[in-house]
């Protein structure tokens, strides 16, 4: 299967690449700029192309792993190439509306023969996977709430120009099966991360999309452990995030993440992320387990080739899928550095 990186000049898609090239994959290395592109696919002795993502060149491709941000820019474009293409989509977005908008597609996908796997990275696998966890333990659960705290990481320039695309909308939680706006500060409690309690607020996280399509809970809450200090200052400042929907300061905050580097290897060898979860039913019955996975970007790595790896060797199942309905809830713990309590 020949297989394409598109944004391999990024910061995740390169660590993605040189992976697989270690590995002795042969993925095509693209992204619209030949002077980032050429160098990196010739110092790993790969092929590479320069298109620019509204006009995709997917020649000979079979599958495209996406990982150039922000999605709701991007996504799209490449989304209807693969369609038109008959050519497997992956990526690695964490953004609801991106979610919800592929996963709509589904029929379309049967029909084209083509198998669309939004967020193959920490963007939703060990979080979608855990849900699926817990639902099986409670089949008759109406509410789950997923939670995550990192240690010793950092966010790449792609991720922070992310967030500041989507900061002005505030939170979001799914209620009654419906995706809801929230304020940032919906819900601030502390969390028993198998690591120890930690104090986490709501965020607008993908699961709020993907948990509801791979467990049809229709209460979803997503809970990122942050630092009292940084709640304090989120109170403060939360009255001045709608001005992040002006389009001259998104852009000009955007600009200046373009100099965000992103967690050194260091960082990352040394960073672990712990997550917590919970399904509860109408009668009161709860289940909760925890889950201890590499550092984001490594296990996005990880994860994204793991995925390309099983579609590679197993006969593609047509549709628009979440990771943990694709792969199932278990495919989290194939991954080193993987424990489930």
């Amino acid at each position: 299967m020949n297989w394409l990186i598109y944004g391999a000049n990024g910061y995740t898609g390169e660590l993605i690449a040189r992976e697989a090239a270690r590995r002795g994959m042969r993925p095509i290395l693209a992204g619209r700029s030949a002077e980032r592109i050429d160098p990196l696919a010739s110092e790993l002795g790969l092929e590479s192309r320069v298109f620019s993502v509204t006009h995709p060149n997917l020649h000979g491709v079979d599958l495209v792993l996406h990982c150039a941000g922000p999605f709701i820019r991007t996504a799209e474009p490449m989304v209807r190439a693969c369609l038109d293409k008959g050519a497997h989509y992956f990526d690695i977005t964490g953004e609801i509306d991106v979610f919800e908008s592929i996963l709509a597609r589904n029929d379309e996908a049967v029909r084209r023969g083509v198998v669309l796997i939004p967020g193959v990275g920490f963007d939703v696998v060990p979080t979608d996977c855990l849900g699926a966890m817990l639902a099986k333990k409670l089949p008759d659960a109406n509410e789950l709430w997923l939670a995550f705290a990192t240690s010793r990481g950092g966010i790449s320039r792609g991720t922070k120009k992310t967030m500041i695309e989507s900061a002005g909308d505030g939170g979001a939680i799914r209620r009654d099966g419906k995706i809801v706006r929230v304020p940032l500060l919906f819900d601030v409690r502390t969390i028993p991360f198998a690591s120890g309690p930690r104090l986490a607020l709501t965020i607008p996280w993908g699961d709020v999309a993907t948990a509801y399509h791979t467990t049809g809970i229709p209460n979803v809450r997503v809970y990122n452990a942050t630092s009292p200090e940084t709640i304090k200052k989120l109170r403060w400042s939360s009255k001045l995030l709608p001005l992040m929907r002006i389009g001259f300061i998104k852009r000009a905050l955007q600009k200046r993440a373009e100099r965000h580097p992103g967690p050194s290897a260091e960082r990352r060898a040394q960073g672990r992320t712990d997550l917590w979860g919970r399904v509860a039913n109408a009668k009161g019955d709860e289940v909760t387990m925890t889950m201890s996975t590499p550092e984001g970007y490594t296990l996005t790595v990880l994860t994204a080739l793991a995925a390309i790896d099983r579609l590679t060797n197993e006969q593609p199942r047509p549709g628009a899928y979440t990771p943990a309905r694709y792969f199932g809830a278990e495919f989290i713990t194939t991954i080193d550095g993987v424990t489930v309590t």
